[in-house]
C-alpha cells in the first residue's frame, strides 16, 4: 500500500495547465523528507561534492549525504572514489577533517587501517597482543564498501542505491546537449567558490533555478541586458529542465580584458548561455568563456546549503593576471544568486500556511518547474511501488 498522503500527489501528475504543485509536506515536513532521501537522492544520480576539493593522490574529503556518512578519496594513481567513512570493525567514522591522508586511511579506535584504494592493510593485535592477524578475519572480504560513483564537469556524482542507468546512459540528453563544452575546465583557487547557508527546502532552490519568470523584479540589473524575452525554456522530461538565454554579455575588465573561450565553439554560443538543473540536486550554468556548478547540500526540510564554484574554459585565466576579473565575475554571480535568497525563503515561510495547495503553474512560463515537481511526485510514487 502507498504510504499515508501520497494520494495528495495525484494533481501534481497533471499536465501544466491543469497541475498543482507539489504539497506544503514536501517542504516542511520531516517524516516527508527521510522518505526522500531514498525515494529521490539514493535512487538517482546525486552530487555530493567537487572533484578540486581533492587536488592531489592522498586527499580525502568527508561527507554526509542523505544521512549516509561517506568519505571521498583521491587514490594514489589519481582517481576519485567514494566510499562508507566507517571502519569495517565496529563502525567507527573513519575521517573527520578534509585533508591529505598521511600514509593510510587509519581508525582512530582500534587502528585498523586502509589503504586508498580501501582495501584492509592492517589489523592491529586482532588475534591478542601481539598477534596482527586471525583466521577469522579475512582482510580480503573487509576493505571499505565503495560506493558507486561518477565525475562529470568536475561534480562527483554518487548513486547509493546502485541500481540507476550508468551516468552515461542516464544522462545522455545534457551530454549530447553541451557536446561542445567537452573539454577540461579549470578551477581557479578559493576566488572562484563560494558558499550560501539558506532558509528554504533544497526544492525551492531548483524550482527557483528552473525559470526565468522572475527576472525582472528579483533581477533587475540581469534583465537589463539580458530579458525576459530573451529566454526560452529547458525541458527533458525524467532528467532536467532550465532557461536558456540568446543574450550572453562577457564580462570585461580594465582595458577590455575578457576570459578566454572554450576552444571550438559554434557561433550560437557568442551570445547565448545555458541554465540547467540536473535532478535531483546540482544546477549547472554554461558560457563561451566560463561554467559554474552549485550543489545543493539538504540540511532537513528547511535548511540549505549551496556550494558554488566557477570554472573556466581557457587554463591562461587561472593565472594571477585575471585574478581581479575572476573576483569581479565571482562577486557578479554571488550577488545573482543572493537575490534569490529572499525569494526561497518567503516561499518556504509561506509553505506554512494550512490551506496552501501547492499553488498554479504559468503553462509558458513554469513548465521547467512543473517538470521538477512532475519528477519529485513521480519518484515518490515509484518508490512507493
Amino acid at each position: 500500500m502507498p504510504p499515508q498522503h501520497d494520494h495528495d500527489i495525484g494533481a501534481v501528475l497533471q499536465p501544466v495547465d491543469r497541475a498543482r504543485g507539489l504539497p506544503n509536506r514536501f517542504y516542511t515536513s520531516a517524516d516527508t523528507f527521510e522518505r526522500e532521501k531514498d525515494a529521490v537522492f539514493a535512487r538517482n544520480w546525486a552530487g555530493i561534492g567537487f572533484a578540486k576539493d581533492l587536488p592531489e593522490p592522498g586527499h580525502a574529503r568527508p561527507v554526509e549525504f542523505a544521512g549516509q556518512p561517506l568519505l571521498m578519496v583521491r587514490d594514489r594513481a589519481g582517481t576519485v572514489r567514494v566510499f562508507d567513512n566507517v571502519c569495517r570493525h565496529r563502525g567507527m567514522i573513519l575521517v573527520e577533517q578534509a585533508g591529505p591522508i598521511r600514509g593510510a586511511i587509519r581508525c582512530p579506535y582500534h587502528s585498523w587501517c586502509y589503504d586508498l584504494d580501501g582495501a584492509l592493510k592492517a589489523t592491529p593485535h586482532v588475534g591478542g597482543p601481539g598477534h596482527n592477524a586471525h583466521e577469522g578475519i579475512d582482510r580480503a572480504t573487509l576493505g571499505l564498501r565503495e560506493v558507486r560513483s561518477h565525475i562529470w564537469r568536475d561534480i562527483v556524482f554518487v548513486n547509493l542505491s546502485g541500481t540507476a542507468p550508468d551516468f552515461a546512459d542516464a544522462h545522455a540528453a545534457l551530454i549530447a546537449r553541451w557536446a561542445d563544452f567537452d573539454h577540461p575546465l579549470t578551477f581557479a583557487g578559493p576566488d572562484s567558490a563560494f558558499s550560501l547557508d539558506i532558509a528554504t527546502n533544497w526544492k525551492l532552490a531548483v524550482e527557483n533555478y528552473c525559470e526565468s519568470y522572475h527576472l525582472p523584479w528579483v533581477h533587475p540589473g540581469l534583465n537589463a541586458y539580458s530579458r525576459l524575452e530573451d529566454h526560452y525554456n529547458i525541458e527533458q522530461p525524467g532528467a532536467f529542465s532550465g532557461q536558456g538565454t540568446h543574450v550572453y554579455r562577457q564580462l570585461e575588465g580594465a582595458g577590455g580584458q575578457r576570459f578566454g573561450d572554450a576552444p571550438g565553439l559554434p557561433g550560437k554560443w557568442d551570445t547565448a548561455a545555458e541554465y540547467i538543473a540536473l535532478y535531483p540536486n546540482v544546477l549547472l550554468g554554461v558560457h563561451r568563456d566560463h561554467s559554474f556548478a552549485i550543489l545543493l547540500e539538504p540540511h532537513g526540510p528547511e535548511r540549505t546549503v549551496e556550494h558554488v564554484a566557477l570554472y573556466y574554459h581557457d587554463a591562461a585565466d587561472a593565472g594571477e593576471e585575471r585574478a581581479e576579473l575572476r573576483e569581479k565575475n565571482a562577486a557578479q554571480w554571488k550577488t545573482v544568486f543572493e537575490e534569490d535568497i529572499f525569494v526561497v525563503e518567503g516561499m518556504q515561510r509561506g509553505r506554512r500556511a494550512a490551506g496552501f495547495d501547492g499553488g498554479r503553474f504559468s503553462p509558458v512560463m513554469d513548465s521547467p518547474t512543473h517538470l521538477f515537481h512532475h519528477w519529485i511526485a513521480s519518484q515518490f510514487a515509484d518508490a512507493a511501488g
